[in-house]
């Protein structure tokens, strides 16, 4: 069992940038993957970014590809998604979820997670 608690929400300016972390207890981190998540009010929950156990591996949005960077450290149970270049758009509730048999591609769809953090609210202003 994999319990995720994110943190770094807050507000930003448009332009401006904010750094998630999730943090995970247990010690088998290193056998999920990690994803985080978005949903906005009145949209479906939209993938974000993943990243591999073996941290050899990162899938993007391609609404977030060159702004946003995933990283995890497995020694401290932590993934992060740097965020960059914020814009109005990005506004949303971002959870990270930890996938423990599924990999590649499969990682960009929510079916290919096991374990859910309860979000943290990202809000861009213009």
């Amino acid at each position: 069992q994999v319990q995720l608690v994110e943190s770094g929400g807050g507000l930003v300016q448009s332009g401006g940038s904010l750094r998630l972390s999730c943090a995970a207890s247990g010690r088998t981190f290193g056998s999920y993957a990690m994803g985080w998540f978005r949903q906005a009010p009145g949209k479906e929950r939209e993938f974000v970014a993943a990243i591999s156990r073996s941290v050899s591996d990162k899938y993007y949005a391609d609404s977030v590809k060159g702004r946003f960077t995933i990283s995890r450290d497995n020694a401290k149970n932590t993934v992060n998604l740097q965020m960059s270049s914020l814009e109005p758009e990005d506004t949303a509730v971002y959870c990270c979820a930890a996938s423990q048999f599924y990999s590649g591609p499969s990682l960009y769809t929510g079916r290919a997670y096991d374990h859910w953090g309860q979000g943290t609210q990202v809000t861009v202003s213009s």
